[in-house]
């Protein structure tokens, strides 16, 4: 079996990832937390720099839900994100 080569397989070694600046404390918490991070590996798919996808957060206190928008600031090695991609802010 052989190990799949980022640069032959097109997934990402890394991407780089922007939120808004007024994103509460909460919110960053959650977004700069392991296991979003490890959604963001399995839901991206195929980015470019510059593109903004929007991602659930999850569900406040009060019952509101949290999508923020993230912007995709750079990418190394590939175009898609995967499991194996790591998400730097």
């Amino acid at each position: 079996m052989t190990t799949p080569n980022p640069q032959t397989d097109g997934s990402a070694e890394r991407v780089v990832v922007s939120y808004p600046a007024d994103l509460s404390q909460w919110g960053r918490n959650t977004v700069e937390d392991d296991p979003f991070r490890s959604y963001l590996g399995k839901t991206l798919g195929s980015v470019s720099p510059g593109e903004t996808v929007e991602a659930f957060v999850g569900v406040g206190c009060c019952g509101d839900t949290l999508d923020v928008p993230l912007r995709i600031e750079a990418i190394e090695g590939g175009d898609t994100v995967t499991e194996e991609t790591s998400v730097t802010y």
